[in-house]
């Protein structure tokens, strides 16, 4: 191993205490930067060093050059988290067991803590990358509330992180409930299948949300409509919250043939062995909030 190349840590689990109290203290960073126990989970763009399936932690002085810096909390043992934004080119000199890991690919394979930390972290460092100017008169913002807001000294507002609440939804057939709908979307080359989402639109309720897009994409009403969870999913900043529910009448259903390429129906003998990796559809990744509703309905969670 090279000389500098630097020596990993591993979270030590447990939830991550945010600490939002202290996010005041305007030394908060650079007097976390400066204290022995701190460790830094470094992200280029959405990727994290990964080190045997874990989050791999450096050392403040194992990073260089950073776009900048943000506080994500506190462990069990009171010692600080910090956030590394790095750029793309920036590989760190990790040592050979370490590689880059995106959140999309390897986040539900993480543990559920360091899962959730991951995540948080993408969506802060993304904001802190890329909106650094004051949208309402253009003014490079100054970062405040260690790195969970900006303040303009030009016009005086305040800016905070932005999240885009977005619907998920699970269907199941009118009249059989060991059916399910799926939909291939034209992003994905119509090689994907997965639940029906889309994004709530300014005034719009959930669940008025959730029957807008299923009847934009799928063709269909819906009924028994049941909220069964949400998930962090920064790309770019999205907030996932998913549903499943029962169409109405399923001679309804038909693809927008825009958006949704296909709509295709599963019994649960086909969802299993897709999920097994014996068939040759493709289902959603396992970080994704779409292959958890999946396999609970699979798995027969009521």
């Amino acid at each position: 191993m090279p000389p500098d190349s630097p020596s990993p840590a591993r979270w030590p689990g447990g939830a991550l205490d945010r600490r939002g109290d202290e996010r005041a203290a305007e030394d908060l960073v650079s007097r976390e930067r400066a204290a022995s126990g701190t460790r830094v989970l470094a992200v280029r763009g959405d990727a994290t060093p990964v080190d045997d399936g874990r989050l791999a932690l450096l050392r403040t002085d194992d990073v260089g050059q950073t776009i900048e810096w943000a506080f994500l909390g506190r462990d069990d043992n009171d010692d600080a988290l910090l956030l590394a934004v790095i750029d793309d080119d920036d590989d760190l000199h990790l040592s050979p067991s370490v590689e880059w890991g995106r959140l999309r690919s390897i986040g539900g394979d993480l543990p559920a803590d360091e899962s959730e930390i991951f995540a948080t972290a993408v969506a802060l460092a993304g904001w802190l990358r890329d909106a650094p100017f004051c949208p309402a008169c253009g003014t490079r913002t100054e970062l405040r509330h260690a790195g969970w807001s900006r303040h303009c000294p030009r016009c005086g507002r305040e800016h905070f992180p932005r999240t885009d609440p977005a619907v998920i939804v699970l269907l199941s057939s009118a009249t059989d409930p060991d059916r399910i709908l799926l939909g291939a979307n034209a992003a994905w080359g119509g090689g994907r299948y997965s639940c029906f989402a889309g994004f709530a639109e300014a005034g719009e309720s959930l669940e008025d949300a959730v029957a807008r897009e299923i009847l934009e994409e799928a063709g269909v009403r819906l009924q028994d409509v049941q909220y069964r969870g949400s998930q962090v999913w920064p790309y770019p900043r999205s907030l996932m919250l998913g549903f499943r529910a029962r169409i109405l009448d399923d001679t309804e259903v038909r693809a927008d043939g825009e958006e949704i390429v296909e709509v295709r129906w599963f019994d649960r003998e086909q969802i299993g062995a897709a999920l097994r990796g014996e068939d040759a559809v493709q289902l959603p990744g396992t970080s994704s909030i779409a292959r958890r509703l999946i396999e609970d309905w699979y798995g027969g969670a009521a």
